[in-house]
């Protein structure tokens, strides 16, 4: 009867480790981003657990020129852009991310940032958080973190 309960037992602790095994399947996905002397920081671009991913800070910084744009509004739309790509490296879409955080230098820019954040969305909008800052890498005035889950089909 103990070794009965101790295989029943064992088999229970098994089953309950299994989450943990699982995660041995994560992919990072490392698509190369702006600024130049970011290549090769010890950070992926995203971690995809199952369904799940998990979004870096992505600010906005023009690959040719190295630099924030001076408008606003141009530097959220290439911050969303690479974020964009990753969501989409990962076979998902804007609409499967569920948290957007956003850090800020300027609060005063929260209507620059919305104005073009809210293009990216065509099945309503994730929970998000908008938080004032000081600086940012690069000069940048925002940098966007998120995690998004794969919708069922």
């Amino acid at each position: 009867m103990k070794l009965r309960t101790h295989v029943v037992a064992s088999i229970v602790l098994l089953m309950a480790a299994l989450p943990a095994f699982a995660q041995d399947g994560r992919k990072h996905i490392v698509l190369g981003r702006t600024p130049a002397d970011m290549t090769g920081l010890p950070f992926s671009d995203a971690v995809l657990v199952g369904d799940t991913l998990y979004l870096s800070g992505y600010i906005g910084v023009d690959a040719k020129t190295d630099q924030v744009p001076k408008s606003a509004e141009a530097e959220v739309r290439l911050a969303m852009d690479d974020l964009k790509r990753t969501v989409e490296a990962a076979g998902m879409t804007m609409d499967d991310l569920v948290k957007i955080d956003v850090l800020c230098t300027d609060i005063t820019l929260f209507p620059a940032f919305n104005s073009v954040y809210r293009t990216y969305f065509k099945n309503g909008f994730p929970a998000r958080t908008f938080t004032g800052s000081s600086k940012l890498l690069a000069g940048a005035h925002f940098e966007i973190t998120g995690v998004a889950i794969k919708r069922a089909k």
